[in-house]
């Protein structure tokens, strides 16, 4: 590999993982804001609570376009092509985004991700009720806990939610431990998936850490008995540090 092509590998995987950084980041920021519109629902402060969901709006509109740039940055290196003429990045980052958009089977998680905070208000008055609609129409949108196929590396058996280092077959997208896979693929001629009675052939080149996973596993992680609630958030309100979240705003 030549300086400039190493430089450049360099700057994409710094760039990916920064933006890989802010995408949890993002995710944090959504789930404490479910949990402080709950509160603000408990307490009828429907005027909060619609502050709050507009500003999941802008947020989530930003999450998925954030996830796709992080992959479409790691794919730069491979797709750069030197030649006399200056290279337009901009324009190659682009062409980039759009495959892993034509290709990401994570589509409409941002439609999942309002929906998972309008149902957390909605659940505060009417537990066990479908919000209005669900009645007449079949729901196709999933939470994105089902996009995580199995909840245990089937190698090591750790709970994928504890694994430092996940990763994902692009073939039948169940995850494992990087490591413990590895050295399974290398060990055996032609592997199948060690999930029981998953046909998949495994091959090194399939396996990888996409955003797009550890937004999904941080979703599992998040709606576990460890999640935060709203005693344990920040405020995230326009309230002085030393004002009650709950409380109103005299200057509002």
């Amino acid at each position: 590999m030549s300086s400039a092509a190493t430089k450049l590998a360099t700057a994409a995987d710094a760039t990916s993982a920064e933006a890989q950084t802010l995408v949890l980041d993002m995710r944090k920021a959504l789930s404490s804001m479910k949990a402080l519109a709950v509160e603000y629902e408990r307490a009828g402060k429907s005027d909060k609570v619609k502050q709050l969901e507009d500003a999941v709006q802008e947020l989530v509109a930003s999450y998925e376009e954030c996830a796709y740039l992080a992959e479409a940055v790691k794919q730069v290196p491979g797709a750069y092509q030197p030649s006399d003429q200056a290279t337009d990045f901009r324009k190659l980052i682009e062409g980039e985004v759009a495959k892993v958009k034509g290709t990401s089977r994570s589509s409409g998680h941002k439609d999942q991700l309002i929906r998972q905070f309008k149902e957390a208000v909605w659940e505060v008055h009417h537990a066990g009720q479908p919000m209005p609609g669900d009645e007449q129409e079949e729901l196709v949108m999933t939470s994105t806990q089902n996009c995580i196929l199995n909840m245990h590396c089937p190698l090591t058996l750790k709970p994928i939610v504890e694994l430092e280092n996940p990763v994902r077959c692009t073939d039948c997208r169940h995850i494992y431990d990087r490591d413990p896979i590895l050295r399974y693929i290398r060990a055996n001629q032609a592997p199948n998936c060690p999930v029981a009675g998953c046909p998949a052939v495994l091959q090194a080149a399939k396996i990888s850490c996409d955003t797009f996973l550890r937004m999904e596993i941080e979703e599992q992680r998040a709606s576990g008995p460890d999640a935060p609630n709203a005693s344990e958030i920040e405020d995230i309100s326009d309230h002085d540090e030393d004002e009650d979240p709950m409380d109103d705003d005299d200057d509002e």
